[in-house]
């Protein structure tokens, strides 16, 4: 690394871990599609809005099996084990570490806030921000101690809503659950119209998801997933300093401990004719579903870029990871100026299949854009803000400004 307490040159990153990154924030877009596209109930109850059967049906069953928490699970992980690696780095070069990290941490919230409010209402930033300020307290923890406090923490809004299924009055959550017509028309019609209208919506969702939504769930589980990230970042899995063979063998027990119960989760909801009180418990299935399938996808990944390091996809999957701050963010913007009513207003008009080509399209400029701005440019632009922000000077950007110095 250079002698200047800085960011990290891209010549010291890990490449397998830009790869992973960049597959874990594509991937994401197959669900959150669903919510930039349609009410904000069918990430809860899929059959509350929008055609549920033939090809439909299935771009839901197979995104739900193989996507669904899988991907945003992978993305938290590396983000705590991004939170680890930024603090020894700034540790080593002799830097503030944790001054620098808290405002990194602040910023991130800010931008999350700007997000939210300005765009879209599922933001993620703010959620990462604020649990980053306390996460990094686990740094220097084994990495037992980190997973154990990891799942502690993960089942922690588990049983309080298998509680609330089986205790509790449900009338509530039923009316959550199946918003009426006149709700959902509702909603469509907000989303339909301009920016100024949408913010009818959006703002009062954005601030019950920061929170009443981060206390009573969402801040368990992104500080969960983000200790396991932090676990399996010092157990050297997602930095690829495993052997290949453990990488498949994490392949296969991963993908049976994921699949089987979140398949289990399908037949269960279905023989419940979709219920609320099943919806509740049904969520369970791929919740916890959801970890060891998403170390299958880190295990896919590893193999890969093990075997192909300088292959067209792993650098490909490389350059959306370097610029993934961005590419969430640009995600947005793609997503909502097609589905909103201040661009082509296709919001609620759209079907689950029919969303699937709207996300190949964005996969394709991302991956475009992606490649195309890092052969010129050290950092993706809002990387680059970012750590602008966060040291309080501009690093060099053009990557013709690297080789002069």
């Amino acid at each position: 690394m250079s002698d200047e307490q800085g960011p990290t040159p891209p010549a010291e990153r890990i490449v397998g871990l830009d790869a992973l990154r960049g597959f874990a924030l594509l991937g994401i877009l197959v669900i959150n599609i669903r919510l930039f596209s349609m009410p904000e109930v069918v990430l809860l109850n899929p059959t509350a809005y929008g055609g549920f059967a033939g090809a439909n049906y299935w771009a839901w069953f197979a995104g739900h099996v193989l996507v669904e928490q899988k991907f945003i699970t992978l993305f938290t992980m590396l983000f705590g084990a991004g939170v680890l690696l930024f603090v020894r780095n700034r540790d080593r070069d002799g830097a503030p570490a944790l001054f620098l990290h808290f405002r990194r941490s602040t910023w991130l919230i800010l931008f999350g806030l700007a997000h939210a409010y300005l765009l879209w209402y599922g933001d993620v930033l703010v959620a990462y921000g604020v649990t980053a300020l306390w996460a990094v307290f686990a740094r220097g923890k084994s990495p037992r101690w980190l997973a154990v406090v990891g799942v502690a923490l993960l089942a922690v809004p588990s049983a309080t809503e298998i509680a609330v299924a089986l205790f509790a009055d449900l009338s509530s959550f039923a009316q959550s659950w199946q918003p009426t017509e006149a709700a959902l028309r509702a909603e469509v019609a907000t989303y339909r119209g301009g920016w100024l209208e949408q913010m009818d919506h959006r703002v009062p969702t954005s601030y019950r998801r920061q929170t009443a939504g981060y206390l009573a769930a969402t801040g368990w589980r992104v500080g969960g997933s983000m200790l396991l990230g932090m676990a399996l970042f010092e157990r050297g899995v997602l930095t690829n300093d495993r052997s290949p063979r453990f990488y498949r063998r994490l392949v296969v027990a991963g993908g049976v401990a994921g699949l089987v119960p979140t398949l289990a989760g399908a037949w269960f909801i279905h023989a419940n004719d979709w219920a609320a009180r099943a919806g509740l418990l049904w969520q369970e299935f791929y919740y916890w579903g959801s970890f060891p399938l998403a170390l299958a996808y880190v295990g896919l990944v590893m193999l890969y870029a093990t075997r192909r390091p300088d292959g067209r996809l792993t650098r490909t999957l490389a350059a959306v990871g370097r610029t993934a701050f961005s590419n969430y963010l640009l995600q947005s913007v793609l997503a909502t100026t097609v589905f909103y009513g201040h661009g082509l207003g296709w919001f609620g008009r759209v079907s689950r299949a029919e969303a699937l080509g709207v996300v190949a399209a964005i996969w394709v400029v991302q991956v475009l854009l992606s490649v195309r701005w890092l052969r010129r440019y050290r950092y993706g632009p809002m990387e680059w803000l970012w750590r602008a922000l966060t040291y309080g000077e501009r690093p060099p950007l053009r990557i013709e400004t690297e080789r002069e110095q």
